[in-house]
């Protein structure tokens, strides 16, 4: 029997690489609206990001504000080896970057700037799909359901917050749950914010 899982990401994609240039831009200033004024971004000093790809909604504008108001700015690296693992990396003055083996920028690997994920206060993880539940629908690789698999083993760690990041028609009724994905404090899309209970 063939994994829903599959089917219904491949949906999801579609949907997502269908939007147009405009509306792509006009998504990323809609969650730009959403987050900056949230207690949840005004107060969190050490932010993961990421760079949007296929159709992915664009955090670009809401880093930018990050950095202008001095918060310190991480985004992925991916880890040679073991090679289905990943760094958070500090973003700094006169970056170097590089291109991962998805065709990705990040920056170029430096552990003196890679952070224990612990140590960050919110991550803002892209998604193939969500449900009003919190649950996450990602690319399949598992990259960070393995960072964060710490979380599964205790019902509330203080740090870091994290939400998933998504466009509207990315939202499904119910999502099917696999037993390793790590659950979201909550998701924000370009039309709404959904916080779980106990995240605030």
């Amino acid at each position: 029997m063939s994994d829903p899982r599959i089917l219904l990401r491949r949906q999801l994609r579609q949907a997502r690489r269908a939007l147009t240039p405009c509306e792509q831009r006009t998504a990323s200033e809609q969650l730009l609206r959403q987050l900056v004024h949230h207690p949840l971004f005004r107060r969190s000093r050490h932010i993961a990001f990421y760079l949007a790809n296929d159709g992915e909604i664009d955090p670009h504008l809401l880093m930018q504000r990050a950095r202008e108001l001095g918060k310190h700015c991480y985004l992925p690296v991916l880890r040679r080896w073991p090679a289905n693992q990943m760094h958070f990396q500090l973003l700094r003055p006169g970056q170097r970057w590089t291109t991962n083996r998805y065709g990705i920028r990040e920056p170029r690997p430096d552990p003196r700037w890679q952070v224990s994920p612990w140590r960050l206060d919110l991550v803002l993880m892209p998604l193939v799909g969500f449900d009003a539940q919190g649950n996450r629908l990602g690319m399949g690789g598992g990259y960070y359901d393995r960072l964060f698999a710490y979380r599964r083993t205790r019902a509330h760690w203080p740090a870091p917050r994290l939400l998933g990041l998504a466009h509207h028609c990315q939202k499904v009724d119910q999502l099917p749950v696999a037993p390793w994905d790590v659950p979201l404090d909550g998701i924000v899309s370009d039309q709404q914010i959904i916080l779980l209970q106990g995240t605030a």
